[in-house]
């Protein structure tokens, strides 16, 4: 699936610190596009920081990081710039992040409408053909506290679509779902992926890195510690932590 094309997002000894502490300690690679990215390894090991940073929920702290043609490797970006990479990459959140007040189909029109000044009309059949395509295209007029957690991510997902992004983060998608609604999730994943999606993927779900994504990160202490191909890295892992990290989750 990698392509020989230039790299979508690029990033070479990309830290990040919060105060003392550093999360990131120099992260380097690239995500090309129709890449599928499942970004694996222990709790506090800076894969949700990294993919904050991948969209500019946090600023990086040196390095170099470029995303979707947006040097973000400053400290500042201005708003034409921090608007552009918006439109460009998505992001799907752990907890839904839905707007309790708006209805199925105002959360999706939101984005379209205020950023990309959409039409009306063309927003709101965007939004429903989105709606459609994960299954919930009965949906569009309820509102968010009707709606099952595995349904709430799947608008969430359809919402993203709706700007269409070059590229989809999601940060563990299906952590917060009782385990009966996961697989909905996935199944829509899945299918973005086969459709050439670009997406990275923060994930506890080894099947799905295995089966779906055509590289793996592991992430341990702050850096990429491992990558590669999925059947590679999940049957022959070279690092001990590695090991370590799939044997504990195989036998949990």
């Amino acid at each position: 699936m990698t392509s020989p094309t230039a790299p979508l997002i690029s990033f070479d000894q990309l830290q990040k610190n919060f105060g003392a502490l550093q999360v990131l300690r120099g992260v380097t690679g690239e995500i090309y596009p129709k890449d599928v990215i499942s970004i694996i390894g222990p709790s506090g090991c800076g894969k949700s920081t990294f993919l904050r940073c991948l969209n500019r929920l946090e600023p990086i702290s040196g390095g170099r990081l470029e995303v979707a043609g947006v040097d973000l490797s400053g400290a500042k970006i201005d708003q034409k710039h921090l608007r552009q990479l918006r439109v460009r990459v998505g992001m799907v959140f752990q907890h839904f992040n839905l707007f309790p007040h708006l209805t199925v189909l105002q959360n999706l029109l939101l984005a379209p409408r205020k950023v990309l000044r959409i039409p009306m009309a063309e927003a709101k059949d965007r939004a429903l053909t989105y709606l459609d395509k994960v299954g919930l295209g009965t949906k569009a007029d309820n509102y968010p506290d009707q709606l099952s957690g595995g349904q709430k991510q799947r608008v969430a997902i359809a919402r993203g679509l709706c700007m269409k992004p070059e590229i989809l983060l999601f940060d563990e998608p299906t952590s917060a779902l009782d385990p009966e609604l996961v697989g909905e999730v996935l199944n829509v994943m899945k299918q973005l992926a086969e459709e050439g999606m670009t997406m990275a993927v923060v994930t506890h779900e080894m099947q799905f890195a295995r089966e779906v994504s055509n590289r793996v990160f592991f992430f341990n202490q702050g850096i990429i510690e491992e990558e590669g191909d999925p059947n590679e890295v999940f049957r022959n892992p070279k690092s001990d932590r590695l090991r370590a990290f799939l044997s504990r989750i195989q036998s949990s």
